[in-house]
């Protein structure tokens, strides 16, 4: 009796310590999405990440439905594959005014692709044809592609490149992310849009007036579950157009935490922050 209870203690205990090791196994690969060491305020708004980075040109006729563009990528290939960004310009911008982006959002752990419009006039719909045109190129067709996770993609975008960017999250549900940087559009396709949202505005913007394009955009999206938006403080629509720090901090967290749900960074976006570099600071406040 006596080796029966011996054995059915034994056969409990290991039932419990394989449990226990399937729950720490768990812990331990729980978001195998995760790239780079854990954030400080001092590493998200550095100039330069944990990433080296190279960047390939992209020439005209490489893929369909879109024009031109330049790829920056992370060189280590050890922590598995990135997520991946397409970056279009404002009305009458080529993607020299956007450059800035592709190497600070790439050192920080993403594929970065900036592009130029087929047509400098190009309206909002048109660019976010293009967008989504060259997103499929960069995952399926690119150099780089074997880096790129295509599950894990986002759209970002300044100006008329914004509007087409909530144009082109409005239509591909499967986007991860979306940052329209000071967005103008003639329509608003927010109520339409699931995927989590980051909208940037200036106080000082003529061009794109907060009031009158970026507010009503963020206060359109009824149906995503995780929305945000920032107002610059002493910034006018030509300040996406160069190196930011505030820009720099909000859209990297904010692109961590949907594309790579790294979690590690939530909390630069929640609690709201009270950041003195911006006039307002809407969240859901992910979790």
């Amino acid at each position: 009796m006596k080796l029966l209870r011996l054995r059915a203690l034994m056969a409990i205990l290991a039932i419990v310590s394989a449990i226990a090791f399937a729950g720490s196994a768990r812990a331990v690969v729980a978001n195998p999405y995760e790239r780079g060491p854990a954030p400080t305020e001092a590493s998200i708004t550095a100039e330069t990440g944990p990433f080296a980075v190279d960047s390939a040109v992209v020439p005209p006729g490489s893929g369909p439905g879109f024009n031109q563009g330049t790829v920056y990528y992370p060189r280590d290939t050890s922590q598995g594959t990135f997520g991946a960004v397409v970056i279009m310009p404002g009305f009458v911008s080529s993607q020299t005014e956007i450059a800035w982006y592709g190497p600070r959002l790439a050192s920080q752990g993403f594929v970065v692709m900036t592009v130029d419009t087929v047509l400098l006039w190009d309206f909002p719909a048109d660019r976010s044809r293009q967008q989504l045109a060259a997103l499929t190129y960069l995952t399926t067709a690119s150099a780089v592609k074997n880096r790129i996770d295509p599950r894990r993609t986002a759209v970002m975008g300044w100006s008329m490149g914004g509007g087409g960017s909530l144009e082109s999250a409005a239509s591909t549900p499967a986007l991860k992310a979306a940052i329209p940087l000071a967005p103008w559009d003639v329509v608003n396709v927010s109520d339409r849009i699931t995927v989590p949202t980051l909208i940037f505005g200036a106080d000082g913007d003529t061009v794109a007036p907060v009031s009158s394009f970026a507010l009503p955009f963020y206060n359109g999206l009824t149906n995503t579950p995780e929305k945000a938006f920032v107002e610059l403080r002493g910034a006018d629509h030509f300040t996406f157009a160069r190196p930011h720090t505030t820009i720099a901090k909000y859209g990297i967290a904010w692109l961590k935490r949907f594309v790579d749900e790294d979690t590690r960074y939530t909390q630069f976006l929640c609690p709201t922050p009270n950041d003195p570099a911006t006039v307002a600071f809407l969240t859901t406040c992910p979790m």
